[in-house]
């Protein structure tokens, strides 16, 4: 599952826990939330680090 589907879970069982007053629901929510804030924030540091190596790679290829 994406991050931002773990956001968008999340957001919808803390929702549910506060209307039916379910606190354990709740703080479900806003773990899966935290998850997917961290699952999309290591998606977008992998992305530059692997932006970073194609572009060293560019450059040593180029200077043969």
């Amino acid at each position: 599952m994406s991050g931002t589907a773990d956001e968008a879970k999340g957001r919808v069982k803390e929702a549910a826990g506060a209307l039916t007053d379910d606190k354990d629901l709740k703080n479900e929510g806003k773990a899966d939330q935290v998850a997917g804030k961290v699952k999309n924030a290591a998606e977008t540091v992998k992305d530059k680090v692997e932006d970073a190596v194609d572009a060293i790679t560019d450059k040593i290829h180029k200077k043969d």
